[in-house]
């Protein structure tokens, strides 16, 4: 398979790389700065350098691709919000249905106020919210697209080895769910590229 891995040098996509060079597939990579790529010297690595702002470039980047992965973060910018408009946008003009973008905990459904979602009740602990508004405009944009889309929704993600075995719910966070490791988190994001389970689905995943 021939997957876009957006955000490939972060803590989460750079391990997503790693699952998919390690099973034979085909990669491209649209980073920044290539140079903060954790692999570089795969025959079936290609880098695309650019910016997901600029058209063009995730156009270019787009070729070829049959699932998108999206571990961009929100990095105090709103990169986020202003980017995924021009992926789905290349996203459908060059035919690829699939994305699995990587959220977080506050864009799931509260327990406590089921009209709300986490970061919006009292069901988070956090006091800033901008992160969490950046990825709710993600989902709203993802949920009018017509895509093939899932969005894995970690809550607090420490560094950690994978374990390979955490819960995961779909729209809610999984009860008393703490924390999931980056590599777990990787593992989740990983899957679903080769499923359907969990279409136009926020999952929550928690050990």
């Amino acid at each position: 398979m021939n997957l876009l891995i957006l955000g490939a040098t972060g803590r989460v996509g750079s391990e997503v790389l790693r699952h998919a060079l390690r099973d034979g597939h085909q990669v491209t990579a649209f980073v920044r700065n290539p140079d903060k790529l954790a692999v570089t010297d795969q025959d079936r690595l290609m880098v695309a350098v650019g910016n997901v702002l600029n058209a063009a470039d995730v156009e270019t980047a787009m070729q070829g691709a049959e699932v998108v992965v999206s571990a961009l973060s929100t990095d105090g910018t709103d990169t986020l919000s202003q980017g995924m408009p021009l992926v789905i946008a290349a996203m459908k003009k060059t035919g690829v249905s699939r994305i699995v973008t990587v959220g977080t905990a506050g864009i799931l459904q509260s327990r406590v106020s089921p009209d709300l979602l986490r970061y919006q009740s009292s069901e988070s602990k956090r006091t800033l919210t901008r992160a969490a508004q950046e990825h709710h405009q993600v989902y709203t944009l993802l949920e009018q697209s017509g895509l093939d889309w899932t969005i894995v929704c970690p809550t607090y993600l420490p560094d950690g080895e994978r374990l390979g075995s955490y819960r995961v719910e779909a729209h809610y966070l999984p009860e008393n769910g703490t924390q999931i490791s980056v590599a777990d988190t990787a593992d989740c994001v990983y899957r679903q590229v080769f499923s359907r389970e969990h279409l136009h689905t926020r999952l929550g995943i928690a050990y």
